[in-house]
């Protein structure tokens, strides 16, 4: 469970490093308004912001079924009452 979680946060952190990778990349000199290459970076920046959305719903949805399935449990502080 530890790797699925590690790999989740990798695949994360490399769609953000895409998506700024995408945005940074070309248009500095052209007018962005009828290019079409800048459209074209723009909609991958889009999908690597979405695949990072879908990456961090989905590590969600598997901590929180592996929590109610026992696969994991809670280790922190003791509640003081």
């Amino acid at each position: 469970m530890k790797y699925l979680v590690i790999a989740a946060f990798v695949a994360i952190i490399g769609s953000l490093g895409a998506a700024l990778v995408f945005m940074m990349r070309g248009g500095s000199t052209q007018e962005d308004a009828g290019d079409a290459g800048s459209d074209a970076r723009r909609g991958r920046m889009a999908k690597a912001l979405a695949f990072r959305v879908g990456f961090s719903i989905l590590l969600f949805v598997i901590v929180l079924i592996s929590y109610f399935m026992g696969w994991i449990q809670p280790t922190g502080l003791p509640l003081q009452r």
